[in-house]
């Protein structure tokens, strides 16, 4: 515990550093003044960066480690989380919004894992650092709960598809779509009906793999058929070799009869050979009705 501070006090963020040293920017502060680092949280601002600060299944914090761009590594403010016991230091906690910060008391850093979020200013993808802390004393103020809880083993359900979540809404969930989404989006949603005409049930399939705490979603699960189904707004070669990899991807977490690319039009001779090279069907909507080119 920090001397002269009990949790739930409430002080400004200057204060905090002129008492016990420290950065007074970022969220992880190492003090020369007193054996400490102190590490700042404010869940309402991170969630809007794809930084899910908050309490998981098993009881501990989850807190995402410093560094905006770019792959977060193990250094400065992240090396001082992870040393703290082994260099006599504790590590303390504050509910940061805006200026005010609110005490919440000694904690404990348990282990550490990586997972993915947006670099600060843009929507690029990296990879953060998440650290595993213990309370070790009541937690006086509410804080979330993380969306996922990691596990060592894979989990998936299914979803509705009129609930359009992706992978990159998750990690940045105040972005506006990109307009291929929407392209996709429409055509997942033309086929689906088509395919309740015909009497199919469909839905799409959300997985977590072991050791993940981000979801994926695929585009779109046939359970009449168990046929998995990834749409791409383009049938360019790009999309199509980001479509295979994420029905592979997929695909590891159901036992799907067949796999297939939902594309606005017939690929180029080359595009389908190469997807049936993959064993992956080519599905394109041709006027008020579909065609389908099979790899089998």
């Amino acid at each position: 515990m920090l001397i002269d501070l009990n949790p739930g006090d409430r002080l400004s963020r200057r204060e905090v550093h002129a008492r016990y040293g420290g950065r007074q920017q970022g969220g992880v502060s190492p003090s020369k003044a007193v054996p400490a680092v102190m590490f700042f949280t404010d869940p309402e601002s991170g969630q809007r960066h794809g930084y899910y600060d908050g309490w998981d299944d098993d009881g501990y914090f989850n807190y995402v480690g410093e560094g905006q761009i770019g792959d977060q590594r193990l250094v400065q403010g992240n090396k001082s989380i992870a040393n703290h016991v082994a260099e006599g230091r504790t590590l303390e906690g504050f509910r940061a919004k805006g200026s005010e910060v609110t005490y919440l008391g000694e904690f404990e850093m348990v282990d550490h894992y990586l997972s993915e979020a947006h670099e600060s200013g843009g929507h690029a993808l990296r990879q953060v650092i998440v650290f595993r802390l213990r309370a070790l004393n009541d937690v006086p103020v509410d804080l979330p709960r993380v969306p996922v809880t990691r596990s060592s083993l894979p989990r998936h359900t299914f979803v509705p598809i009129e609930e359009h979540h992706t992978e990159r809404a998750f990690v940045t969930p105040d972005r506006e779509p990109y307009e291929m989404e929407r392209r996709e989006a429409a055509l997942v949603n033309r086929y689906a009906e088509f395919l309740r005409r015909q009497g199919h049930e469909v839905s799409r399939l959300r997985v977590v793999p072991a050791g993940e705490v981000a979801p994926l979603y695929s585009d779109l699960w046939d359970i009449t058929t168990s046929e998995l189904v990834e749409a791409k707004g383009l049938a360019t070669r790009e999309q199509l070799r980001m479509a295979v990899g994420q029905l592979h991807d997929y695909g590891r977490f159901v036992d799907a009869k067949t796999r297939a690319v939902l594309l606005p039009s017939k690929p180029r001779p080359d595009l389908l050979a190469f997807l049936a090279a993959t064993g992956v069907d080519a599905v394109w909507q041709d006027g008020d009705d579909w065609d389908r080119s099979a790899a089998r």
